[in-house]
């Protein structure tokens, strides 16, 4: 029983404040994870314009967003200019790296991309993804092996470019297995290995779950035996107000017998191209709003080629 470690970096006080911190947790406990950087400017401020969004609002009264982000992080792009999280902490992502730890793109400009992605054309998308590449090779020395896209917002040439821009693989959605993406019939070959469990801000302030009860209901979700999962986790939750709930879930998931460790663990496990393949769509997910990059079901190709022509 393995499971697969995610940490999703989002924002400059998430990088110089949460990394640090769970780094600290994850050795005192002899683990190791996959760290994803965002890369480029702190925009979330911008997120304001989610307001006219179904379900958001409601999202940030229940998980106390100001209380996670701080009300500098909020204005950045907006009141205040975006500060460059690459340039201003280079140094702690290549120490992440030197502890052990693998790490990938998450994006360039968080928001930028999870509001912008699924409209997007294929110039826009290489552009994102290609400033992305090319500040991680300039911070690491080496191209990046993993992406996992912010939000889980993909579009068709994204998928297209994990497999030309030379990723292993990708986390780019949520689903229950590893698998080779379909999109509306076109096989892609680099391999998803997806989200499976829900994550801390999905479950908070619904059905009786708060920051002090939130770590019991997730191990509730890994009771059962399975081969795999994947967990995703943020700096600016896990990594800072929700520390606590992070360690909890880390001694849990020991008890019940699971071994921790990074994602490219479940991709080494694999034969890439032998996994199955599984249709991707734009799907939703209980506690998020809007719409995510979802695994389907798997792609029989001559039965559903035929549907898709």
């Amino acid at each position: 029983m393995y499971l697969a470690l995610k940490i999703d970096v989002d924002t400059l006080r998430g990088t110089r404040e949460g990394v640090p911190r769970l780094v600290e947790i994850l050795r005192r406990h002899d683990v190791t994870a996959t760290f994803l950087f965002s890369l480029g400017p702190d925009h979330t401020g911008r997120a304001i314009k989610r307001v006219f969004r179904p379900g958001f609002v409601g999202k940030v009264r229940r998980t106390s967003v100001v209380r996670h982000y701080g009300v500098r992080t909020l204005l950045y792009g907006t009141v205040l200019p975006g500060p460059d999280i690459g340039r201003r902490t280079a140094a702690l992502m290549r120490g992440v790296r030197d502890a052990g730890h693998e790490t990938g793109i998450h994006c360039w400009d968080h928001i930028r991309w999870q509001d912008g992605v699924a409209r997007a054309d294929a110039a826009w998308t290489r552009a994102e993804m290609e400033r992305a590449c090319a500040r991680y090779t300039e911070i690491f020395g080496e191209a990046p092996r993993t992406h996992g896209a912010a939000g889980w917002q993909m579009n068709v040439h994204a998928l297209r470019l994990t497999q030309r821009l030379g990723f292993d693989y990708c986390s780019d959605g949520r689903g229950t297995s590893p698998h080779l993406p379909v999109y509306n019939a076109e096989p892609i070959r680099c391999p998803q290995i997806p989200t499976t469990l829900p994550t801390l801000d999905e479950l908070i302030g619904l059905d009786g779950v708060t920051e002090d009860n939130v770590a019991a209901h997730v191990l509730e979700r890994t009771l059962e035996p399975a081969s795999a999962h994947v967990y995703t986790l943020h700096a600016e939750l896990e990594g800072m107000r929700l520390a606590a709930a992070f360690e909890q879930l880390v001694l849990g998931w020991k008890a019940q017998g699971w071994t921790l460790g990074p994602v490219r663990t479940l991709y080494e496990a694999v034969e890439p191209m032998a996994l199955p393949r599984c249709t991707v769509h734009a799907g939703s997910v209980p506690g998020r709003s809007g719409t995510l990059l979802v695994q389907g079901e798997e792609f029989l190709h001559d039965v559903d080629l035929a549907a898709a022509a």
